[in-house]
């Protein structure tokens, strides 16, 4: 006898799937029209099936207890910072790291630096009772841009009519290296946490952060990252030229070599997000890959399967309830802080050189470029890196009450500015789209409300002039073509390019052509507002 079998399993295939399904069915309107991002419809999906309302995702449920959770939701976002990076490399031109060096030089340098420190001091002011070299680690996390929430402004019609395609490039290149660079700044903060007031200390610090963050973290990641891009890019070469390669082999090739990466980086604990970005860009080296998947749809489909997907998880895993209840920072502060990060972190500086970086033409693009600085996946990523660190500093088997501390900090801070970027950046591009268009639809309205109202007395005949924008002359060969001039008792005649467009209630539409016809006479001229007098 058949049973019901609501099980965990099922019931996370049948949201996941009913909810791609009918994002489906209107996901051109969402993004193309209301230029809504899919990662802020995901989020709020992921809210509604989470525990705190219906209870169909159970995150806690599936994971056992808190520590696999964390575990869960960093590789999670390992994954799909993967993915998603060797993709962004991908997208790039011919030896883009090469020839922009410059540009990225002052991004990942002055710039990314900038950020760190300022945001540092934002959370070290609102913060009550946290140490400056606390606010450290908690800013280090969002000191990279995120991949994933630029595709917002880099991607779609919104980017093809607005986004120069130089600067569309700089901001792909900048999310994806800053997410890997993200590293340094912080395990040089969480260094000097460990080693605080200990013999040496400094001196351990810095030899930890020299050799084991900079050289094995970073430069071996990139170094990897390079040889293994190149050796696919090689091998893919001679497999299509042999036609031992099919076709779906070939699309997906870039989506394999993303998940060998992460396993293999993740194996050896190297920095994984920097080695797939570089692996990328190594990979289309020559652009021939770049150009052989153009047109396609297959990597597009992936990487928005991956955004729909972690972003309903952030939405069921988020501690929505740590934003009000918590021992470090009240709610009012909280917002007060994510008002001043959006604000502060990264357009100031960016306004400052703009003058350094060629892709930004003016003022208005350093602006656009400085406000579009999201935090989403990355900074995840790091807060869970973060905790998981945290949970080594101990005294006699018992994390330290300062790392037990500001592990709550940079919980309760770095989930807190991660939805609130996703919110602000997500509806920042609908909202000011109503801006630009509502006064302007506003405005032609009452103008044509007032001219409706100027014109219903007027029952003799009247030419309204389109096209081009100058006064036409009534004694010419556009008087010839007309009909005969009516009586007047006849209907309102108007005259558009060439035709007479009679009132329907007293006839039908007519059209005139070149005629002999008697002349009409005008006794008004109608001139659009945007037609020179």
């Amino acid at each position: 006898m058949p049973v019901l079998a609501i099980t965990n399993f099922n019931i996370v295939c049948s949201v996941l799937g009913g909810f791609i399904t009918l994002f489906g069915l209107v996901s051109y309107l969402f993004k193309e029209r209301f230029y809504l991002s899919e990662a802020l419809i995901s989020l709020l999906a992921g809210v509604t099936f989470s525990p705190d309302v219906t209870n169909l995702i159970r995150p806690l449920e599936y994971a056992g207890t808190e520590a696999n959770l964390n575990t869960i939701t960093l590789c999670f976002s390992r994954l799909v910072l993967g993915v998603q990076l060797v993709l962004a490399g991908v997208q790039l031109p011919s030896r883009y790291l090469q020839k922009e060096w410059r540009s990225l030089a002052v991004l990942l340098g002055p710039a990314m630096t900038s950020m760190w420190i300022i945001s540092s001091l934002i959370i070290w002011a609102m913060v009550p009772d946290l140490p400056f070299l606390h606010a450290l680690a908690v800013a280090a996390c969002i000191t990279p841009t995120d991949p994933i929430l630029s595709n917002t402004i880099v991607k779609g019609k919104f980017a093809d009519r607005n986004v120069p395609k130089p600067l569309q490039n700089i901001i792909i290149a900048e999310s994806g290296a800053n997410d890997g660079l993200g590293y340094p700044y912080l395990f040089l903060a969480l260094y000097l946490i460990k080693y605080d007031n200990q013999t040496n200390g400094v001196s351990k610090t810095l030899g930890l952060w020299l050799g084991e963050t900079w050289g094995y973290t970073i430069l071996l990641s990139a170094i990897y990252g390079a040889i293994v891009g190149w050796l696919a890019k090689t091998l893919l070469h001679w497999a299509e030229e042999k036609k031992f390669v099919d076709r779906e082999s070939f699309l997906v090739f870039a989506i394999a070599l993303a998940l060998f990466i992460v396993g293999t980086c993740g194996m050896v604990g190297s920095d994984d997000v920097l080695a797939c970005f570089v692996a990328g860009n190594t990979f289309t080296w020559d652009d021939w890959f770049r150009l052989e998947t153009l047109d396609d749809s297959l990597q597009p489909t992936i990487d928005m399967l991956l955004n729909l997907s972690i972003f309903i998880w952030f939405g069921a895993v988020c501690p929505w309830e740590s934003f009000t209840a918590n021992s470090v920072i009240s709610i009012y502060r909280l917002m007060l802080l994510g008002v001043l990060i959006l604000l502060l972190r990264r357009l100031p500086i960016l306004f400052a050189l703009r003058k350094h970086i060629h892709q930004i033409d003016g003022r208005r693009q350093a602006v656009f470029m400085g406000f579009f600085g999201p935090i989403g996946v990355s900074a995840i990523f790091y807060l869970y890196v973060t905790l998981e660190f945290l949970d080594t500093i101990t005294v006699d088997g018992v994390q330290r009450k300062d790392a037990k501390k500001l592990a709550e900090v940079v919980r309760v801070v770095i989930w807190f500015l991660a939805i609130s970027s996703n919110v602000v950046h997500g509806l920042s591009i609908p909202l000011g789209m109503v801006g630009l268009y509502l006064p302007r639809t506003l405005s032609q309205a009452v103008e044509a409300t007032t001219n409706d109202e100027r014109l219903s007395p007027i029952t003799a005949p009247v030419q309204v002039i389109f096209g081009r924008r100058r006064r036409r002359d009534l004694d010419g060969d556009t008087q010839n073509s007309l009909s005969p001039s009516p009586s007047p008792s006849s209907p309102l005649l108007a005259r558009i390019g060439g035709s007479i467009i009679r009132d329907r209630n007293f006839g039908s539409i007519t059209s005139a052509g070149p005629s002999t016809s008697p002349k009409l006479s005008y006794s008004r001229i109608i001139i659009f507002p945007d037609e020179d007098r």
